[in-house]
């Protein structure tokens, strides 16, 4: 779905390139997490992906297009976006005005607006807050709005760029659980690419990617990137809870898997643990 070559971006008056010399695909219906301490080039990879950015080294393909002046039109409608602050992609007086501001820029009609906008808002379950001003919502329904107005363009990608950052930590669970959703209803007609720096978020995530100071560290499954926690720790960035809590068991002694775990694995482990004295 997404193929990147000796991709390298500059910004103006900076001698040091923020990404240099990437090279990585992403497969169709995958769910991505790109990781890195801030300042790492997550963002401006994000932006070089959707068209805000030019690309000046390198090329980045979107099922099988050059993202170029010519394509960018086709790509934006395969790209759907969430930012880190949603305040920021409000436009309408209202939660419907505001998802449907997509489909009038490309002129859909009334009657399937309407019904597109209405299913949007139900799969992320802000139906019920169609009439209301954006303004007037919580942190959590603002995203979950930002979401909605990106899902009603009926994207193939969906790019979550820090969208949880500004979330407390049971929004943020909600809206990892509604990604997750999303994923078992869409299957491989979704391909999400989470922008993070939030490793329980990663977590979850079919394939990881770590960006340090503009160049791919690393790539892989979860438990293949998270099992070497002082690596990540050395980048700058957390570990899971699960390796964290790994780690204090073995400083009292315990005796504790040798691979990554879950949340859920570590609480089946610590209960089968229990369960044996």
């Amino acid at each position: 779905m997404i193929e990147i070559k000796n991709l390298t971006y500059t910004y103006p008056n900076r001698s040091e390139p923020a990404l240099e010399q990437l090279n990585f695909n992403i497969e169709k219906g995958e769910w991505v997490a790109v990781i890195g301490h801030n300042g790492s080039g997550k963002s401006t990879l994000a932006k070089l992906l959707t068209g805000l950015l030019n690309t000046q080294t390198g090329q980045i393909k979107v099922n099988q297009l050059v993202i170029n002046e010519e394509n960018i039109y086709e790509i934006r409608d395969l790209v759907g976006m969430v930012f880190q602050n949603p305040d920021n992609q409000f436009v309408g007086a209202t939660v419907e005005d505001d998802v449907a501001f997509g489909l009038e820029n490309r002129q859909v009609k009334r009657e399937e607006m309407y019904q597109r906008v209405q299913n949007a808002l139900k799969r992320v379950g802000m139906q019920d807050f169609a009439t209301r001003e954006p303004a007037h919502l919580s942190g959590g329904q603002k995203q979950r709005v930002a979401l909605a107005s990106a899902l009603v363009i009926e994207p193939k990608i969906l790019i979550l760029d820090e969208a949880t950052a500004m979330l407390d930590p049971k929004g943020r669970r909600e809206m990892i659980e509604l990604v997750r959703n999303l994923k078992a209803e869409l299957g491989d007609e979704l391909t999400v690419i989470s922008i993070t720096h939030d490793i329980d978020e990663a977590a979850h995530a079919d394939n990881v990617i770590v960006i340090n100071d503009g160049k791919l560290v690393e790539m892989g499954q979860p438990d293949q990137v998270f099992n070497n926690a002082e690596k990540l720790i050395q980048l700058g960035l957390n570990v899971p809870f699960a390796e964290q809590l790994k780690v204090k068991l073995a400083q009292r002694g315990i005796k504790v898997p040798t691979t990554y775990e879950t949340m859920d694995g570590m609480v089946d482990w610590i209960w089968q643990s229990i369960s044996k004295k």
